[in-house]
């Protein structure tokens, strides 16, 4: 996941491309997204991502994984105590 950190830079430093980025990025995006968004190859969003990382301008966040989500006893458990209120 791909967000931009703090405000953006001066458009006229960045490519086009890289300044769309910076500006859709203030929610998080996947890769992919920003891809599609762009109508560019997942390898060339990679490889703007990677000049803009360099000069940090975005952070990289990985999505959680399904170990990282809770159980689903706990999530059983939350459920009850929100029907007993």
């Amino acid at each position: 996941m791909i967000i931009t950190r703090g405000p953006g830079p001066a458009a006229g430093r960045l490519f086009p491309e890289q300044a769309a980025i910076v500006e859709m990025c203030h929610r998080p995006l996947s890769v992919a997204e920003i891809g599609a968004e762009l109508d560019l190859p997942v390898g060339t969003v990679r490889v703007l991502l990677g000049d803009l990382l360099a000069a940090g301008l975005i952070e990289t966040h990985e999505p959680p994984t399904l170990a990282e989500l809770p159980s689903e006893d706990l999530l059983r458990d939350l459920l009850a105590g929100l029907r007993a209120l």
